[in-house]
């Protein structure tokens, strides 16, 4: 199973990178981001830009921790816009809840900070963050997610 998400998200990964010809600005400053985030959990990112400073986040990813689980996470972001010789760059932070649905199912918060950054001349987005979660049901505990991703805006 680990094998299948992991040649599934390269396979989404290259063909974003092929498909992310030259665009217009209008094209690429479209609200809606789409594609993949390697690491803990590894699977698909959903953005939804609702201004120029804010966007929520969704992804359905596996975690490849214990004996294996599905993570569904949603984030209300911030964005702060750094200075940057070319593309945009962006730190980000916010405030979410992720599900984690696996023989000890978990319900928690997270606190997600990153950074994105947008490449120029593409539709693409290269991202890395790190959320720290607190889970809540069936128990409280910490723990923390990561990894690095890459979308298209759709």
């Amino acid at each position: 199973m680990k094998t299948k998400i992991i040649i599934l998200a390269t396979s989404i990964l290259l063909a974003l990178a092929t498909f992310a010809e030259t665009s217009d600005a209008q094209d690429r400053n479209s609200s809606t981001e789409i594609g993949v985030i390697l690491g803990e959990p590894t699977g698909l990112s959903l953005k939804a830009w609702t201004s120029d400073n804010t966007a929520f986040d969704l992804a359905a990813a596996w975690s490849f921790g214990g004996s294996g689980s599905l993570h569904l996470h949603g984030d209300y972001l911030r964005h702060n816009w750094l200075n940057a010789d070319a593309g945009s760059l962006a730190l980000y932070y916010g405030l979410g809840a992720r599900v984690k649905l696996a023989d000890d199912p978990r319900l928690g918060a997270r606190i997600p900070i990153g950074l994105q950054y947008m490449i120029p001349d593409t539709r693409l987005s290269a991202f890395f963050e790190v959320a720290p979660l607190f889970d809540v049901v069936p128990e409280t505990s910490f723990d923390v997610n990561g990894g690095i991703g890459l979308r298209i805006f759709i």
